[in-house]
């Protein structure tokens, strides 16, 4: 489990200790977004994520911290003409097998955001359930690289590694460029010079 703020953790922590069997919980250092937190626990269904925003050009798969930064990614990405519906993934194991295979269904281009390493990461999987379910589907994975990185700050690493908002957004309008299977996605994330 990866929760997108702490009021999410609180929801996890519960989670993890109703559930019978062993449970991982992944959060960032740091401090909180500062989001109001709700008055009680609640269980959270297992292997289920949330849709937070609904868009028809692409899929933003986000995991974690990486969640705020995506729907702020989504915000600047509408403004170039491409819509993105944003995701809570909540669960890199057990994966929500129904939405992402439902999202790639529609969508054909998917984006995966992790604060966690590229190889063996949760964009590694979403391909791999993609590919074992025979769904066509071109994606995109943000995430760190696969190699060691120096300790620092983390809204300097996330920079530095492009999983700010702006190198988010920069990765995808590229992606874009690249898609041939959407001609107008393409146009309108590539201005002409």
């Amino acid at each position: 489990m990866a929760p997108k703020d702490e009021n999410e953790l609180r929801h996890m922590l519960y989670t993890a200790l109703t559930v019978d069997g062993p449970a991982a919980l992944r959060y960032p250092r740091g401090n909180g977004i500062g989001v109001p937190l709700d008055p009680g626990f609640k269980h959270l269904e297992i292997g289920k994520g949330e849709i937070l925003r609904e868009g028809r050009d692409i899929a933003i798969l986000a995991l974690g911290s990486m969640v705020y930064p995506c729907l702020e990614a989504a915000e600047q990405l509408e403004a170039l003409g491409i819509r993105a519906t944003v995701v809570n993934a909540r669960f890199m194991k057990p994966l929500d097998e129904a939405l992402i295979c439902c999202l790639a269904a529609e969508n054909q281009f998917l984006v995966t955001a992790e604060e966690g390493t590229e190889a063996g990461g949760f964009g590694m999987h979403v391909a791999a359930l993609l590919q074992d379910r025979k769904i066509p589907a071109s994606i995109l994975r943000i995430a760190v690289p696969d190699r060691v990185i120096p300790h620092g700050a983390p809204n300097l690493l996330h920079a530095k590694y492009g999983l700010d908002v702006d190198g988010i957004v920069e990765k995808v309008k590229n992606f874009a460029s690249e898609f041939p299977a959407r001609a107008e996605l393409k146009h309108r994330a590539v201005p002409s010079p």
